[in-house]
């Protein structure tokens, strides 16, 4: 059988087994609408109450605070413009990151033809937004701030809570997509000082199609789905049960290796991280050390992203140039560019990131095979060809 190695976890991960056999009664025999009233509906019932109250209580949040989604992008559709139209009569101005994923960057341009202002936040070179540019930003008309926990593509952690206590000084609500961390590093809405986060299960191992907003107390939102009562009225629609059973149990079983996973994952990235450089034009994009444990994004100078992709999938290894949703546009990754590199460079991108599942030997591989594809790509790249012509020439005038 043909090697395998899947370092594309950023992307999606595989579904934990303990999650798995979790859901598997609610698929088969417990089936029941969990708005239904005979025993089928009360035992689903039974089963969302009890995901919630466990999700609740690995954010350290309230069971009432969860609000059970289809993912990331609808909990993040659901936190801004729910909370952008409920405060529209306090002010009409909204602060982002200008590295957010897409489905906080659209949501937000969305906005912005609805009448909304939209600023959005650069961050530095090593890809973090610092507290004084968003304190800068801020006016008496700002009534919301989103900004990423984690950034999917480099990685990078940012100031969180320094910026939620600067936006509720303005009277500014915030949102934090939290789909790359939670499950991954420790997650405690206290210890963030957020009013809304967003977390998708098939980031740590739970099922596809399946995701939760924490809405905290008295924070008032506009739906999106209209229809049943259901979710406290905030999301209509007959509730996935089997996926919130599977999302509680995987976000159980993450926080349980949380510790180890991040010590484990670190360690391989950091050697993943010193053998990579060693490569002739590599640098690191993103902070060295402020990081998920898992992620390391490579730029390759005067190479192009989806032919180290494309090489790296026929010798069994799954990786990525950056965002899967953006997988199949060809250009240059906005993260990037956000972070100061200049196009040419941002195509030459490589996100390599690790799970749960992730070995030393599968990470062993891939530091001796990526090499040989960077110097056959190179050898093949017209901009290494008219560099390496340009310094002959000046080398021989001298």
């Amino acid at each position: 059988m043909a090697r395998r190695i899947y370092l594309d976890n950023a992307a999606t991960t595989m579904l934990c087994k303990e999650a798995f056999s979790a859901m598997k009664p609610y698929l088969f025999t417990k089936y029941g609408n969990a708005s239904s009233l005979h025993a089928f509906g009360r035992e689903a019932h039974e089963a969302l109450e009890m995901a919630r109250f466990s999700v609740a209580k690995a954010l350290n949040a309230g069971k009432d605070e969860i609000i059970f989604t289809s993912g990331g992008s609808e909990s993040d559709n659901l936190a801004i413009i729910g909370a952008a139209l409920a405060n529209k009569n306090k002010g009409n101005h909204i602060i982002t990151g200008a590295f957010e994923h897409h489905a906080v960057l659209n949501t937000c341009k969305y906005l912005e033809t609805q009448g909304f202002r939209v600023t959005y936040l650069k961050p530095d070179r090593q890809g973090i937004i610092q507290p004084s540019e968003l304190k800068k930003a801020l006016t008496n008309s700002t009534i919301l701030v989103s900004i990423m926990h984690a950034n999917n593509e480099i990685g990078t952690i940012q100031p969180i809570s320094e910026m939620a206590k600067l936006a509720h000084e303005k009277g500014a609500l915030f949102h934090t997509d939290a789909v790359q961390s939670v499950g991954k590093i420790p997650v405690d809405i206290n210890n963030l000082g957020v009013d809304l986060l967003s977390l998708s299960a098939h980031k740590f191992h739970g099922p596809k199609g399946i995701g939760c907003l924490y809405i905290r107390k008295g924070t008032n939102l506009v739906p999106q789905i209209r229809g049943g009562s259901h979710e406290n009225g905030l999301r209509a629609g007959t509730e996935n049960v089997a996926g919130a059973v599977g999302l509680a149990t995987a976000l159980e079983v993450g926080i349980k290796h949380m510790k180890k996973e991040m010590a484990r994952q670190t360690a391989l990235r950091n050697r993943l991280v010193k053998e990579v450089l060693k490569i002739r034009g590599a640098w690191l994009n993103g902070h060295q050390t402020l990081r998920l444990p898992g992620n390391a994004n490579f730029g390759f100078k005067y190479i192009e992203g989806e032919g180290m992709v494309l090489l790296l999938d026929s010798n069994g290894i799954a990786a990525s140039t950056g965002s899967a949703c953006s997988s199949h546009d060809l250009s240059p990754s906005h993260v990037l560019i956000s972070i100061g590199l200049k196009p040419e460079q941002a195509h030459g991108s490589l996100r390599l990131t690790m799970s749960r599942y992730t070995t030393k030997e599968e990470v062993d591989y891939t530091i001796r095979v990526l090499p040989e594809i960077i110097q056959k790509l190179s050898r093949m790249s017209p901009l290494n060809a008219r560099e390496m012509k340009r310094f002959k020439g000046v080398k021989e005038s001298h």
